[in-house]
């Protein structure tokens, strides 16, 4: 691409090297019945889920801060891999993985690499969310040369102004979804508006469609350590993004209360190849309330 370009969202081939561990076919299985799937990275068991065609370069996914696999939306990964092949895992320490969660993302970058390594993988792509975006960076900063194309939703970059206070937003949501007794995601994932808190009870409920053989819930640890990664990470000084020359789709809501849309909008224009796509009325998890829009934006971008 070679230059950045931003857009307002409306309303609405190199071989892939996957090895034995994840070239089965998954035939017509979904998100809510695809298997858990374990492999050892150094020794430590991490759990993952993989769907989709099995040809070309799959998609490595990277999940937000205190989720495990069954916090992804069931509708952004069926899309994706009713086309391309998608790889879903739990970092170190993360549900049903073994192991402690690091207290850095440099680390919890290390070890996605270590998971894809492990899998025989000698080309990804990335799909970082929140956190997961984070990580995606690492990745992309640590082994270049495995990464072909990132998709950046939620996320900012390393030393954006405010996302050290991630304790804090997170705190005051949980304390809010505690006297409604709700959970704190539709206070920090959706804006309370009528059309957000549609948009929240739709997400909640394709949460729930997976109902056997469901992941572990995350454990206090792994809260600690995540939310001192990213609160580090705020505090650091700036990556240069400008490394990573890699394509990059940069999405986000234009009223994130975590990762403030002008944050994704500064690490997009750092980036030399980004594109960047802000969805209307919508927050932190813009990319679910948009699916049916942020979906084919995806398939298109890695179809590139």
């Amino acid at each position: 691409m070679g230059t950045n370009n931003t857009g307002i969202a409306p309303a609405s081939g190199a071989s892939s090297g996957i090895g034995a561990a994840a070239a089965r076919p998954m035939g017509k299985v979904t998100w809510k019945d695809v298997p858990t799937r374990t492999i050892a990275v150094g020794g430590v068991p991490f759990a993952y889920r993989a769907l989709g065609p099995d040809a070309g370069v799959p998609v490595i996914f990277l999940h937000h801060l205190m989720a495990v696999l069954d916090d992804w939306d069931p509708r952004v990964i069926d899309g994706i891999a009713a086309q391309r092949r998608v790889i879903t895992f739990d970092n170190r320490g993360v549900g049903a993985s073994g192991g402690s969660v690091p207290h850095t993302i440099e680390e919890m970058g290390r070890d996605a690499i270590a998971f894809i390594r492990a899998l025989g993988l000698k080309q990804v792509d990335l799909l970082g969310f929140s956190l997961g975006g984070g990580v995606a960076q690492m990745v992309a900063l640590q082994a270049p040369d495995l990464v072909r194309r990132i998709v950046l939703a939620g996320t900012g970059p390393r030393g954006g102004g405010g996302i050290d206070e991630i304790t804090r937003i997170a705190v005051t949501a949980y304390l809010k979804a505690a006297l409604t007794l709700s959970d704190p995601r539709n206070f920090l994932f959706f804006p309370r508006t009528p059309e957000g808190k549609r948009a929240a009870k739709d997400y909640f409920a394709r949460l729930k469609e997976r109902t056997q053989n469901r992941d572990k819930p995350i454990s206090l640890q792994a809260r600690r350590a995540q939310l001192q990664a990213i609160r580090t990470a705020g505090l650091s000084a700036p990556d240069d993004l400008s490394v990573i020359t890699q394509p990059v789709f940069v999405a986000n809501g234009d009223r994130d209360l975590m990762v403030d849309s002008s944050h994704s909008a500064d690490m997009a224009s750092r980036l030399p190849n980004a594109r960047l796509t802000i969805y209307p009325n919508s927050g932190h998890g813009g990319v679910f309330q948009h699916y049916r829009a942020f979906v084919p934006a995806v398939l298109d971008f890695l179809a590139d």
